[in-house]
């Protein structure tokens, strides 16, 4: 029984010893995910500030920093904290061993004394000789026997803790000075976030001084933007018409195939009959032609085909997932209705989200489809739309497209170049999802968003 309960103790602990490492682990790649995301977020704010753009594009990019920089300091103290636990239960093993091997060392000492002691006053020999029949003789040996084997056992056991003490004592060392890195690279993240924050600040106060020609640009910008919502609802609607005509025109196809096959059975068969007759002249058979019906789509809801519910099922399947439309960047604007970040009293509506990337960057397929409409929204913004069965994925703010409408494209393929902006020297890709023509926040279907 006790063996039994020492397993479950030592399995207890091996689990717990476990699970902090693989926690450790995660939160090290997440850390190191982070410091990463940081390094592009210098990187777009020096291409920003080297250019002398708007002071709005830099409090954007800079509000993100400092986003990032609070999770990095969140993830170094959680790494920190699980560091502690585990150097205090490895501080609770070093005195346990401590007392044991004391203990042991004790009993040992006493062990070996008193073996010396038995051996002056009489030897093994006369020991076993001295017995009064061969059966006690034979019971003597054996218990010298396990006498030796336990003062063995007890020698290993007190050069196994021993050496465990050793590698406890080498552990916990190392985890100090980890221990302290971390500290210490939490306190250099805190002086470098109290700094941005004093940048962000100085930011704010600029922007603030031009507040009448930033409401009016927002004012302008969310006219333009309804203006190209109601195009690609438009635009959508009619691509969901032309899906529903093609699959009614495949169904009628099918059908009338399906009658002309009948008929030509029952005429067969009807030949077949008339051959065992007697000859008798027949009627001309008059064939009269079905008026063609006028079909009525639905624009509003697709029906799907076999394929296309594959396709939707797939879809669906991933979200939560599913790639972002850029290899790397920040959402700067996110779904919905929400308050301009200076201003709050100012609403501004986005039908998706808007995510930040470096200049030069390619939008990509988050998932596979096909190419439903290529559309010019202006002179300067295109926009490339995918069919997903009945989910739709538009791509929009592209200053040039590589895939042509009816084009089959895959997960994560090249779609054309997001635009930089002139004026503000931002480069982003705002991106919409639909189910039908229905509009879904993108932030719960892309991975880690």
């Amino acid at each position: 029984m006790p063996k039994f309960i020492l397993s479950l103790v030592f399995i207890c602990m091996t689990s717990i010893l476990w699970s902090q490492s693989s926690q450790q682990e995660k939160l090290e790649q997440r850390k190191t995910q982070i410091q990463r995301e940081i390094r592009d977020n210098e990187n777009m704010l020096k291409g920003i500030k080297s250019k002398e753009k708007s002071a709005m594009t830099i409090y954007l990019i800079q509000k993100n920093k400092i986003k990032l920089k609070e999770n990095l300091i969140n993830t170094t103290t959680k790494q920190t904290r699980l560091l502690a636990d585990d150097m205090y239960r490895n501080q609770l093993r070093l005195n346990e061993l401590n007392r044991e091997l004391n203990i042991l060392k004790e009993d040992y000492s006493k062990k070996i004394i008193q073996s010396y002691k038995s051996r002056s006053e009489q030897s093994r020999a006369m020991f076993i000789l001295s017995s009064e029949n061969f059966l006690q003789a034979f019971k003597r040996v054996q218990y010298l026997k396990q006498y030796t084997n336990f003062r063995k056992a007890q020698g290993e056991e007190i050069k196994g803790k021993s050496l465990e003490l050793i590698a406890i004592n080498k552990k916990l060392n190392i985890q100090k000075v980890a221990k302290q890195k971390l500290l210490a690279e939490n306190v250099k993240d805190r002086l470098s976030l109290v700094k941005e924050r004093e940048e962000q600040e100085k930011l704010v106060n600029e922007i603030k001084k031009d507040k009448n020609r930033i409401v009016s640009d927002i004012r302008k910008k969310q006219s333009e933007s309804k203006n190209i919502d109601r195009q690609i609802d438009r635009l959508i609607r009619e691509a969901i018409a032309e899906a529903n005509r093609k699959a009614a025109a495949e169904k009628a196809k099918a059908v009338a195939a399906a009658k002309a096959a009948a008929a030509e059975k029952a005429a067969a068969a009807k030949s077949n009959w008339l051959s065992k007759k007697p000859a008798t002249p027949a009627p001309a058979a008059v064939v009269e032609k079905e008026p063609a019906a006028k079909v009525e789509v639905s624009s509003s809801r697709i029906e799907l085909t076999p394929e296309n519910k594959l396709i939707a099922d797939g879809f669906r399947a991933n979200r939560g997932s599913l790639p972002w439309p850029v290899e790397k960047g920040f959402v700067s604007l996110g779904y919905g209705d929400q308050a301009h970040p200076i201003y709050n009293t100012l609403v501004i509506h986005n039908s998706g989200v808007e995510i930040t990337t470096e200049e030069g960057a390619n939008a990509r397929a988050v998932f596979g489809g096909e190419v439903a409409s290529i559309m010019i929204l202006s002179p300067v913004n295109k926009a490339v739309m995918i069919q997903h069965g009945d989910y739709f994925t538009v791509y929009q703010n592209l200053s040039s497209v590589s895939v042509n409408k009816g084009d089959k494209v895959s997960i994560k393929q090249s779609l054309g170049r997001v635009r930089t902006s002139g004026e503000t020297g931002k480069t982003v890709i705002k991106f919409l999802l639909l189910q039908n023509t229905t509009y879904t926040n993108p932030q719960g279907w892309l991975s880690n968003m």
